[in-house]
């Protein structure tokens, strides 16, 4: 079931990540598949990847239902 959260390019967000909490901000939202940080994805119109990244410059894709608004 698709997400009724959305977030926008400059959203500040925070996500699980493998070492705890982490926070950034939205920098793409991805509506076709695509890579990054060597892990792929698949995104589309209906249901896109949101691209964060972190203060330190770490990336990675994510579902709306994984962030939350900082």
């Amino acid at each position: 079931m698709p997400s009724e959260q959305t977030f926008k390019v400059g959203d500040r967000v925070t996500w699980n990540s493998h070492g705890g909490r982490a926070e950034g901000k939205v920098i793409r939202v991805a509506t076709s598949d695509g890579n990054i940080e060597a892990s792929d994805y698949k995104a589309s119109k209906d249901d896109p990847r949101y691209i964060v990244e972190t203060d330190e410059g770490k990336r990675a894709a994510h579902k709306a239902e994984a962030l939350k608004r900082a």
